[in-house]
């Protein structure tokens, strides 16, 4: 293996501000942030802010101690008698004084008319002069990719700042969590026999708007879409009718398990999963597809040897009616097998797609750089572009995908010397 080692004073400031790990928190490509909290630090940081959560004051010493905070300490209140610091002010203390932003949480309902400050369920974030007002912190707070606070920080104090806030905020999330408690185990996927009725009936509609489609189909009463066959008319209308049955499976599962269950919270705020993973755990399953469609291939005019010939119905093609927690038919297993498979084979597939493709992308461009004219060229000297990017903007120092005119910028300074 080679080994390079630095020589020059200018070689080992450039390795230095390419290799750090602090300059590697905003991404080139879209100037979003790459690295941020997730899993239990965002799990600690949702149960610490969610609900006006209240800690005595020798339990917010120890989450405090856990990033060796030195400051004022956090408001004391007095409620019924005791002495209790809000989780709000707790995790205020990590945040710079001159901080001001209002932001939709992860963990957002999506109401019909957004009220904004006045969210009755705290999902939207309002942080004045330093201090969480109201809001849950989630993922879109200090995640990777979606990461506001950290963004924010960032952009306004540099990029140590940033690595320090990272650093406090996950001590500080991993510290909250061991202190609450939070596990998850097969009980939170039970729902009440009440909703497995409404699952089931909402199943057997599904079922019957397929055989009236089936039924249509067969006495040539089926309208085609435009541009469709028949055929293709019948599948896409099938896949519509199993897409909703799953979804309000998930829709009825969901309202059962509330927000004090522990993987709704981990789907709820971004820490991991999703409603979509619950929903087929305690609701349905779903249609399995290969390439996009229901399952068709198998044996001569059936998947399998189980079914009818010629049979179109939901069961025949792929529709998985149970969920993961009541257990999959032999039938429904064989078909989940199918999709799952195609899953696996696409994931090895594009891994070594996008790898050679990288491979190629880095040998063509690696003589190319920015000169100090904003003008791209090579090695040799010659322009490949006149402007970087076509606009010169540095995707790191620009604000939500808003251009900014590095010319203009570099105007302003010069006038204000």
């Amino acid at each position: 293996m080679n080994l390079h080692l630095l020589q020059g004073e200018e070689a080992k400031a450039e390795a230095e501000i390419l290799m750090k790990v602090q300059e590697n928190l905003m991404s080139p490509r879209f100037g979003g942030i790459i690295i941020g909290g997730l899993h239990d630090h965002i799990s600690g940081c949702f149960l610490l802010t969610y609900n006006d959560k209240t800690f005595s004051k020798e339990k917010t010493s120890e989450i405090l101690a856990t990033f060796k905070y030195k400051g004022k300490f956090p408001e004391i209140h007095e409620e019924n008698g005791e002495s209790v610091v809000y989780g709000k002010d707790i995790f205020s203390v990590l945040l710079p004084k001159d901080l001001n932003i209002e932001y939709k949480a992860k963990a957002c309902f999506h109401c019909e008319v957004c009220q904004t400050a006045k969210c009755p369920y705290g999902a939207y974030v309002i942080v004045k002069n330093g201090k969480l007002k109201q809001g849950i912190i989630d993922e879109n707070s200090i995640g990777s990719f979606k990461g506001r606070i950290i963004e924010r920080i960032i952009r306004d104090h540099g990029t140590t700042a940033g690595r320090i806030f990272i650093d406090n905020v996950t001590k500080l999330g991993i510290a909250v969590v061991t202190l609450i408690g939070f596990t998850t185990s097969i009980d939170d996927e039970d729902i009440p026999t009440e909703a497995k009725r409404q699952i089931a009936e909402a199943l057997q509609k599904a079922q019957n708007k397929i055989n009236t489609l089936v039924t249509a189909y067969e006495h040539g009463e089926l309208e085609s879409l435009p541009g469709r066959s028949l055929e293709e008319t019948l599948e896409m209308e099938i896949m519509r009718v199993t897409g909703r049955a799953r979804d309000m499976a998930g829709e009825v599962a969901s309202k059962y398990l509330g927000l004090n269950n522990s993987a709704v919270i981990m789907a709820k705020s971004g820490a991991r999963g999703s409603m979509l993973n619950l929903s087929q755990m305690s609701g349905c399953v779903g249609q399995q597809a290969v390439r996009g469609e229901r399952i068709s291939r198998g044996y001569k005019y059936r998947t399998l040897p189980h079914f009818k010939t010629r049979d179109l119905g939901a069961s025949a093609k792929g529709f998985v009616a149970n969920s993961y927690k009541s257990g999959l038919n032999p039938t429904e297993y064989f078909f989940h097998s199918m999709g799952g498979r195609e899953g696996l084979v696409d994931t090895a597939v594009r891994t070594s797609r996008s790898g050679y493709m990288q491979r190629r992308l880095v040998n063509a461009l690696e003589d190319l750089k920015v000169e100090s004219d904003g003008t791209v060229r090579h090695t040799g000297g010659e322009i490949i572009q006149f402007k970087y990017g076509e606009d010169g903007v540095d995707p790191t120092r620009s604000t939500a995908g808003k251009a900014v005119d590095l010319n203009r910028i570099i105007f302003d300074v010069k006038q204000e010397e």
